[in-house]
């Protein structure tokens, strides 16, 4: 069915993130709360008081009416804590959970619509994912089994749901004897937004059985059980997803076809389903994806990618958080990653876990534990000492990469992880032929002849510097030991941007400068490394993108990539005994310990991702120096960073 003219009366839902995306039957999606006589279809929310004015329109009209609702994989966090859907569902006969009348769903699964293989291979894919409807909360483990368990899952009073599954609080009451009844260990499962405290449960008196009231992973939980009584929870669908046996007492959109153990029935559902047919008329046919990131409409295992990305990254950035050491103008991008699964990110005080700013800590800054965070490897479109915000980050629970004395996490990943080395090297060559590097600022070309040596200077206060080198530890002494080492040699030496533009420490000394051939400032490190027959460096990043280039690098400090076999090293590594391929190199590095999220959305994303839009970026005029325009920028960066309104939740 096509629209051309599909009006939306609810604010709330007109507000819901892509809606048009979600919508592509319809010509044009607009929010009227008296639509125009030229509207065609008019949407609401399912059947809640507010989808009323739209309900009564298209009767008095004679045009369609598109129930809207959540899909079944929609989120992290609940849509009450303000995160917007992944997925939602859009019926013109009624809704799924209405049993009461047809919907599209139900005609769906009478027909055997859907792509079966496709199904499975999603059902695969979810339960390996463990993704659920909401993704916020932790595994919870029940302990030991010594019996046979039954799972039985409380809904909050009032749901429409309930009602909708011809059942009521009575149902609840029969499901809690049912299960007693069995010869098993009986569990009472509360539902998300009661665990919330946004709403009371079903089950006041549970007579005994073990009850679990903290929010729990549900698939997860259902891996632990032998059976599920629900009364139309989706949890109960899930478990059929996972082969568990599943006993209904209403009728949800499921039951009724075979598949579960029914105490109701429905003359309309005549067909006989698996959970596999059910599923792909739900979940492919019935339900819609848009990807929060790109704004598009994507397919459901695309959803689920993102979904899990999310998923994981909740699990990181379990608050609250209590930061130190961060200066004003970065507050805003350390809110959107602590806070993307709805933390509580404070910048003072102890309450919660402790993370500081990794190049602030003092000896005596805290006792352990605490995590320190960094700027990642593919930071931004311009330079961190002109105020652009990160996109990417490190947040370390052992130590800082860049701290050669004592491991870090990503030591520790490196030294004993598991690589996927085929969605590295795909990443690695997405990131060369793109020209990214972690600032992305310099002219693109620096034209040269013969052999070159490239020496990386750096920033001389950098904490790298600090906690990385041994006897030399400035730009002059490495351009020194470089010329004393290649004497013959045509050496290129780069000043690091932040250096180049006034705004840090390591100018070279006048007698210094002149062991170099040439001395670059405004080119791009890429087009440096790209003349460059050989890198030396003290621990500079570029020697990791040089790496990425294949090039051949010489650390004479002790740089995170080094001591793993693939550079010439002047210092030695004693913690790093294991020998990796450059992709496992790249794998462990930007995989598995970089956090990324999207410059435009300012949600979590992966590097791939990331990598995409920096290289859709254009780089930044270099701003005006000078003290006043230096205090300027600062000034107005740290305004925006404090009047920056959170971003969307996941």
């Amino acid at each position: 069915m096509k629209f051309r003219r599909l009006a939306v009366t609810a604010k709330a839902v007109a507000a819901i993130p892509h809606l048009a995306a979600f919508l592509p039957e319809a010509e044009r999606v607009v929010f009227e709360r008296m639509p125009g006589r030229d509207t065609d279809a008019v949407a609401g929310w399912a059947n809640k008081p507010s989808s009323q004015t739209a309900q009564a329109i298209a009767r008095r009209r004679g045009i369609p009416y598109v129930a809207l609702e959540d899909g079944f994989l929609r989120s992290v966090s609940l849509g009450q804590a303000g995160a917007p859907p992944l997925s939602l569902v859009a019926d013109t006969r009624g809704i799924y959970f209405d049993a009461t009348r047809p919907s599209d769903l139900e005609a769906m699964i009478e027909s055997g619509a859907g792509d079966v293989a496709q199904a499975r291979a999603a059902i695969v894919l979810k339960n390996t994912l463990r993704l659920s409807k909401y993704n916020a909360a932790p595994p919870l483990d029940l302990g030991v089994k010594s019996r046979r368990r039954v799972l039985v899952i409380d809904q909050t009073a009032g749901d429409a749901s309930i009602a909708g599954a011809l059942a009521d609080g009575a149902s609840f009451a029969r499901m809690l004897d049912a299960a007693l009844g069995e010869d098993a260990e009986v569990i009472v499962k509360t539902h998300p937004a009661t665990a919330a405290g946004h709403r009371r449960g079903c089950l006041s008196d549970t007579r005994g059985a073990r009850v679990i009231g903290e929010a729990c992973d549900p698939i997860a939980l259902l891996e632990q059980v032998d059976a599920v009584y629900t009364v139309s929870s989706l949890t109960g669908f899930e478990a059929l997803l996972t082969g568990l046996p599943v006993h209904c007492f209403g009728l949800p959109f499921y039951a009724g076809w075979g598949a579960t153990i029914d105490t109701l029935t429905s003359a309309r559902r005549t067909a006989t389903r698996t959970p596999e047919e059910i599923f792909a008329a739900a979940y492919l046919n019935y339900t819609r994806y848009v990807d929060p990131l790109t704004g598009k409409a994507c397919s459901i295992f695309e959803a689920m990618e993102r979904l899990a990305l999310f998923k994981e990254r909740a699990s990181i950035v379990r608050g609250p958080f209590a930061c130190h050491g961060f200066a004003p103008w970065k507050h805003a991008p350390v809110r959107d990653l602590l806070g993307a699964a709805g933390a509580e990110v404070r910048f003072s005080g102890n309450r919660g876990r402790k993370v500081i700013w990794a190049s602030r800590e003092t000896e005596a800054t805290f006792d352990e534990p605490l995590l320190r965070m960094e700027d990642g490897f593919l930071r931004s479109v311009g330079l961190g000492s002109d105020f652009f915000p990160a996109s990417a980050f490190v947040l370390d629970d052992l130590g800082i990469y860049y701290d050669a004395r004592r491991p870090s996490r990503l030591e520790t990943i490196l030294q004993t992880g598991t690589f996927d080395t085929a969605r590295a090297a795909r990443l690695r060559e997405k990131i060369v032929a793109a020209g990214l590097t972690k600032y992305n600022v310099g002219s693109a070309a620096l034209p040269v002849q013969g052999t070159h040596v490239l020496v990386v200077g750096q920033v001389e206060d950098d904490a790298s510097i600090r906690h990385g080198c041994a006897d030399i530890a400035t730009n002059a002494a490495l351009l020194e030991a470089v010329r004393a080492a290649r004497p013959d040699a045509f050496i290129l030496y780069k000043e690091h941007p932040d250096v180049a533009a006034g705004n840090r420490r390591g100018k070279l000394p006048a007698e210094a400068a002149k062991l170099a051939d040439r001395i670059v400032a405004d080119a791009s490190i890429v087009s440096c490394i790209d003349a460059a027959d050989e890198i030396h460096t003290m621990t500079s990043l570029a020697g990791f993108e040089a790496l990425l280039r294949g090039k051949p690098v010489f650390t004479h400090g002790r740089p995170f990539y080094a001591g793993w076999g693939l550079t010439v090293d002047r210092l030695d590594f004693p913690r790093r005994t294991r020998r990796l391929a450059l992709d496992q190199l790249v794998a462990g590095t930007l995989i598995l310990y970089a956090l990324h999220i999207d410059p435009v959305t300012r949600l979590p994303c992966s590097p791939e991702f990331l990598v995409e839009r920096l290289a859709g970026q254009h780089a930044p005029k270099p701003p005006p120096r000078g003290v006043l325009h230096s205090a300027w920028r600062y000034a107005r960066a740290v305004r925006e960073s404090l009047l920056a309104r959170p971003k969307a939740r996941i």
